[in-house]
C-alpha cells in the first residue's frame, strides 16, 4: 500500500466523544487498516481530549455529578463489539496510579490536593475530569500503531464542500471521510423564548434564553435583584454556584452537620421552580448490601420482541415494562439485603412477581403481604411527582416542606438502610442501556415517542439517576436559610404581563415579579434551530437532516430534533434519507441516542459500541481490498 496516498479522516469534535472515536481506530487498525496510512484530523477550537465542556478553564466551583469509579474512557469485557477490548484505568484508577507514581501525567497544580485526597464517593471537579481526559487523550495518541497520524487544528469546522473541511483559521482539510462527534446542540430560542426575548427587549428586561450555564455571562445580574429562574436540575445547581459562591459568598461546615452560608453581599435572590418543584435528587453514597442483580430481567430484547402490534404507546405498552424492572431491582435489593423488614423468602416473592402485569390488583396485594411496611415499597407515581395535588396557603408553607423533601432525600441516599433505591438506580441504568433497541425497531407511536420517551422519560431518568453530589443539595438549604434562594414550586408558570415577568406555581396562591428571567436548562435538540453555523449550512444544503418519526399507522411525521444518521453506522442522511458514503455523526442528539462519551465501567456502554462500529466502516473505507 505504499503506493497509495494516505487515507485523510476529519474528526470534527476534539472532545471524549472524538478522542473515543479515535483509541477505536487504533484498536482495530491492525485487523482493517491494509496497510493504508492514516490521517486523523482533529478540529476543534477547545483542548483535544476535554474539548469545550470538560476543558480546564471552567470555574473550580463546578463539579461532576459522577463518582469516580463511575467514569472511564476505556473499553473492557462488558463491551460487546467487533473490535478488540482495550482496557484502561477508570478516573478513580488514573488518580490513585498518578498519586503512587505509577502513571506520569501533567496535572495542573490547581488539583493536584485534589487529586491526592480524591476516593471513591467524591465528585470530582470538572477541571480535574479535563486532566484525566487529557492524560486519555494523550495516551491514545501515543498508543496509536504506526501509520496512523494525528494532525490537531485549534479552530472551528465553519463548512463542508464536498470533501473540503473548511476551518475558522482560513484554512482548509481535504478529507476522504468525516466524522461529526456532536454534543449537546446548542440552538438557537424557539418561538416561546423569541417572544420573551422580544418582550424583554421592549420593556429593558433580562431575558436568559435555555444554554450551557458554564458558557453563559450573567455578568449583568444585579446584586440584590430577583430573579426568576425555570429549571431545578443540573443547570440551576451551577448556576446558583456561579451566582452565590462565584461570587464571594462563604459556605460553613457546622460542627453539628449542615451548612451556613455566609453572602459577600454581590448575590441576587433566586426564585427557582419547574414542573416537580423540586431538584433532582442528590446521587447515592453507599454501595448494594444484597446479592448481585440480574439486570436486565424483564426490559430486555426478548421483551422488546414480544410487544404486539405496530403504534406503541411508551406509557401504555412500554412503561409497564420499564416500571417492573425498576420494582425487580428495588425488591431483590430489599429483600436480599434487608431480609428482617419482608416477610417472604425471596424465590417465592420473585417467582410470583415474575408471573403479574405491573401494578395489577395481584401485584399490589402480593407486595403488601411480602413488605408490611409501606414506606419500604416502591411508589414510582409519587417519585416521579411528589408535590403533585399539595397545595400551600403561603410560599414559606411550602417553602418549609420543601426543606423536609430535601433533607429526607439527603438522609435517604446516605443511609444504607435504603439501598433499594440503589437497586432501582441500576435497574433505570439498565433500562435506559435498553432503550436505543426500542428506538431502532421503528414501532413505537411518533408523538409517543417524542414526547413520552424523549420528554417525559428521559425528564424522569435525569431527575432520579443523574442529581448533584449531595453537598450541592445541602449549599441549597443554607442558601434557602440564607434568604438568597427562595422556592416557587410545582407546575412552576412565568408570563410576561405589565412589563416584568410574573411566576406563579401550582404549590401556592402568591406570585412573584421579577425584570430577569433565566432558563437554567440545556436546549432541546434542534436541527431546525440549530446555532453551529457548519450544522447549518449542511442542513440548508440539503446535506444533513433532523431525525423524523413516523407513526406506523397514520404515515405522520413529527421532528425529534434530532441529527439523522442511519443507526446501524452512524452515517449522516440527507433530505431525501440517502446515506452519505464518507460521513458519519455520534452523540446524544443523533439517531442513536447514544449517553454520555464516558460512562460508568463494566456496563457495555452503547457509546463505546459506536464508536467501535464507526472506526471499523471508516478503516474499510480506507482499505481498498474491501471495497
Amino acid at each position: 500500500m505504499a503506493d497509495l496516498a494516505p487515507f485523510t479522516l476529519a474528526v470534527v469534535g476534539a472532545g471524549p466523544r472524538g478522542v473515543g472515536v479515535l483509541e477505536r481506530l487504533g484498536a482495530n487498525a491492525a485487523e482493517l487498516s491494509g496497510g493504508r496510512r492514516l490521517e486523523v484530523h482533529l478540529i476543534d477550537p477547545f483542548p483535544p481530549g476535554p474539548g469545550r465542556v470538560w476543558r480546564y478553564d471552567q470555574s473550580p466551583l463546578l463539579r461532576m455529578n459522577s463518582m469516580p469509579e463511575d467514569v472511564t474512557m476505556f473499553t473492557d469485557e462488558s463491551v460487546k463489539m467487533a473490535g478488540p477490548v482495550r482496557p484502561g484505568p477508570s478516573l478513580l484508577e488514573w488518580a490513585r496510579k498518578v498519586r503512587d507514581g505509577g502513571l506520569d501525567a501533567d496535572v495542573p497544580p490547581d488539583v493536584a490536593g485534589e487529586l491526592t485526597a480524591l476516593d471513591p464517593f467524591h465528585f470530582p471537579t470538572r477541571r480535574l475530569q479535563s486532566a484525566y481526559l487529557t492524560w486519555v487523550y494523550r495516551k491514545v495518541v501515543e498508543d496509536l500503531p504506526d501509520g496512523i497520524d494525528v494532525v490537531e487544528h485549534a479552530a472551528r469546522a465553519t463548512g463542508v464542500d464536498g470533501r473540503t473541511v473548511h476551518l475558522s483559521d482560513g484554512s482548509a482539510v481535504v478529507a476522504d471521510a468525516v466524522v461529526f462527534t456532536v454534543g449537546h446542540l446548542d440552538a438557537e430560542p424557539d418561538e416561546r423564548e423569541r417572544e420573551l426575548v422580544a418582550f424583554a427587549a421592549r420593556h429593558g428586561l433580562a431575558y436568559y434564553p435555555a444554554g450551557y450555564t458554564a458558557d453563559v455571562d450573567y455578568a449583568g445580574v444585579e446584586p440584590g435583584e430577583t430573579v426568576l429562574v425555570r429549571g431545578f436540575g443540573l443547570a440551576f445547581v451551577d448556576l446558583m454556584l456561579l451566582l452565590t459562591e462565584g461570587r464571594g459568598g462563604r459556605f460553613e461546615d457546622l460542627p453539628c452537620g449542615g451548612l451556613r452560608y455566609h453572602p459577600s453581599g454581590a448575590e441576587p435572590v433566586l426564585h427557582v421552580g419547574s414542573r416537580r418543584g423540586v431538584p433532582y435528587h442528590a446521587k447515592i453514597g453507599y454501595r448494594l448490601r444484597g446479592k448481585p442483580l440480574r439486570l436486565p430481567r424483564f426490559f430486555d430484547a426478548y421483551a422488546m420482541d414480544a410487544l404486539a402490534g405496530d403504534a406503541l404507546d411508551f406509557r401504555a405498552d412500554v412503561w409497564p415494562l420499564i416500571a417492573k424492572e425498576l420494582a425487580w431491582g428495588y425488591y431483590s435489593e430489599l429483600f436480599t439485603g434487608h431480609p428482617e423488614r419482608v416477610r417472604m423468602d425471596f424465590a417465592v416473592f420473585a417467582d410470583a412477581f415474575a408471573d403479574l402485569a405491573w401494578d395489577s390488583p395481584s401485584m399490589r396485594e402480593l407486595v403488601a403481604r411480602a413488605v408490611p411496611a409501606e414506606a419500604d415499597r416502591l411508589d414510582l407515581d409519587r417519585l416521579d411527582r411528589p408535590m403533585a395535588g399539595r397545595e400551600f396557603g403561603t410560599a414559606e408553607e411550602f417553602g418549609k416542606e420543601l426543606r423536609k423533601y430535601v433533607e429526607a432525600d439527603l438522609a435517604r441516599r446516605a443511609n444504607q438502610e435504603f439501598s433499594a433505591d440503589l437497586g432501582a438506580f441500576m435497574a433505570l441504568l439498565s433500562v435506559y442501556g435498553q432503550l436505543p433497541v426500542l428506538v431502532h425497531k421503528g414501532r413505537l407511536d411518533a408523538a409517543s415517542q417524542v414526547s413520552d420517551m424523549d420528554g417525559w422519560f428521559h425528564g424522569f431518568f435525569s431527575y432520579y439517576a443523574s442529581g448533584p453530589p449531595p453537598r450541592r443539595l445541602e449549599e441549597l438549604l443554607a442558601l434557602h436559610e440564607a434568604g438568597i434562594v427562595s422556592f416557587a414550586g410545582a407546575e412552576m408558570r412565568v408570563t410576561a404581563e405589565r412589563g416584568v415577568f410574573v411566576a406563579s406555581s401550582a404549590s401556592h396562591p402568591e406570585t412573584v415579579e421579577a425584570r430577569t428571567l433565566i432558563e437554567a436548562r440545556l436546549p432541546e435538540p434542534s436541527v431546525t434551530r440549530a446555532a453551529d453555523g457548519l450544522l447549518r449550512q449542511l442542513r440548508d444544503a440539503g446535506e444533513l437532516a433532523e431525525e423524523t418519526v413516523a407513526d406506523p399507522v397514520t404515515g405522520a411525521l413529527l421532528p425529534s430534533g434530532r441529527i439523522h444518521t442511519r443507526v446501524s453506522d452512524s452515517r449522516l442522511l440527507d433530505g431525501t434519507g440517502r446515506p452519505h458514503p464518507h460521513r458519519f455523526a455520534v452523540g446524544p442528539h443523533t439517531s442513536a441516542r447514544s449517553a454520555a462519551a464516558f460512562t460508568r465501567p463494566r456496563t457495555n456502554a452503547l457509546s463505546f459500541r459506536q464508536n467501535d462500529a464507526v472506526a471499523r466502516e471508516i478503516l474499510a473505507l480506507a482499505n481498498p481490498a474491501m471495497q
